[in-house]
């Protein structure tokens, strides 16, 4: 299994899910928004137009970290994505 991850380094729900992948042997792509300019400014636009992240804006949160799956389906859930 691919998946894409959006976080951060500097995040420890990130680093948390970057582990739990690696044990499960995924094959990781890792977009890190603390290094890479062109990475957030891909997120922002996701996170702004996708109705999953409503509750993310309202309260002013990040919303990371994020994974990407193979058909493109974005979710927050990582318990879905071992699945």
């Amino acid at each position: 299994m691919k998946i894409t991850v959006i976080g951060s380094h500097l995040c420890p729900d990130t680093l948390y899910a970057l582990n739990r992948l690696s044990e499960a042997k995924a094959e990781i792509d890792f977009k890190n928004l603390s290094a890479s300019l062109a990475d957030l400014k891909v997120y922002l636009a996701l996170r702004q137009d996708s109705p999953a992240y409503a509750d993310i804006r309202a309260n002013g949160g990040i919303g990371i970290p994020c994974f990407v799956l193979e058909d493109g389906t974005a979710t927050r859930d990582l318990d879905a994505v071992l699945k």
